[in-house]
């Protein structure tokens, strides 16, 4: 039977790939790890599973005297106003999580670790292949969250070449869904919490930047695949998102159609904000065959509208500084 530890199992998307764990036989214990910085306890409310064990603990300082079969880092901010307000502390999550994590795992264990687009920096390729090194600022405003993760994919590889380490490394484009706080602060959640309250919805320059919308229930089949039901030793890294090339603005107008009391506003643009997000699928189809993202980013954010009017009462005032 196997043991399993995830990191940052109470967050947006760490509960979504924990709910596909716990539909496995094989697990024989699942010790989920979150420090509730941004993390809920209502991602977990509804498990109720005796293998699992839910601690409020620091990825980097995890206890590695346990040691597991299979371990999931998710354990890090990945929204601009969250990770810019604490920037040493997102390198701590994941450049000394991953080291702690590392530590904890059994030899011959896997490693599978959710890197992010960001990587890529502010691209002038498009798509984006995994080859492609990034046109990136390590100085610069959003540095502490894409180096971090740069960072940690090296750790991951270099412990691959160097001790045979299996890992799984994938790099997210811009997932949203049920589950994301309110106060967030990425760009489909912003609009919407915005909308609710009543107030304009509001857009970071002319809003041309482009992301590639994916819904969560269709990247979390592409994490389940690719970690641990396909037989393939492939540690990536590997795209995982929607190859649909979407305005902001064109979102924003789109989610304004459920919100009609609320106007677009246009504010200043935030510096260094990419000005396109596109994923090269390529590998992605060689090594998860028949796999897409089939929920376009109008149901998607329906669904999520959905969810945020039966679920979220509390709309507090977001702490939005950007919209990724």
């Amino acid at each position: 039977m196997t043991n399993v530890l995830i990191a940052g199992g109470a967050g947006f998307l760490g509960s979504h790939l924990l709910d596909r764990l716990l539909r496995r036989k094989d697990i024989a214990r699942l010790i989920v790890i979150d420090n509730l910085w941004t993390g809920l306890r209502n991602n977990l409310a509804h498990i109720n599973d005796p293998r699992v064990d839910i601690q409020q603990v620091d990825a980097e300082r995890v206890d590695s005297v346990t040691t597991f079969d299979e371990i999931y880092h998710l354990a890090s901010p990945a929204s601009p106003p969250w990770y810019m307000a604490e920037p040493l502390r997102t390198v701590s999550a994941n450049v000394l999580g991953t080291l702690r994590l590392l530590a904890a795992l059994k030899p011959h264990g896997r490693f599978c670790f959710t890197s992010t687009s960001e990587v890529y920096g502010d691209p002038l390729v498009s798509p984006q292949p995994e080859s492609y090194r990034g046109s990136v600022d390590c100085t610069g405003p959003r540095a502490s969250y894409d180096e971090s993760k740069r960072c940690a994919e090296a750790i991951l590889f270099e412990a691959r070449r160097t001790q045979g380490v299996r890992i799984k490394v994938v790099r997210l484009f811009n997932v949203f869904g049920p589950r994301t706080r309110p106060d967030d602060g990425r760009a489909v959640s912003n609009f919407i919490t915005q909308g609710l309250r009543g107030s304009p919805i509001t857009v970071y320059g002319a809003g041309s930047q482009t992301r590639s919308w994916g819904y969560v229930d269709d990247v979390v089949d592409a994490l389940e695949r690719f970690f641990w039901l396909e037989e393939s030793e492939f540690p990536g890294p590997l795209n995982i998102g929607n190859d649909r090339e979407v305005p902001v603005v064109e979102v924003a107008h789109y989610v304004r159609r459920h919100f009609p009391r609320s106007q677009i506003q246009h504010l200043d643009p935030v510096p260094q904000d990419p000005t396109n997000r596109r994923p090269d699928l390529t590998l992605a189809r060689r090594h998860l065959p028949g796999w897409e993202c089939k929920i376009s980013y109008e149901e998607g954010v329906d669904r999520t509208i959905r969810w945020f009017r039966n679920t979220v009462s509390n709309l507090h005032s977001p702490k939005s500084l950007d919209a990724k």
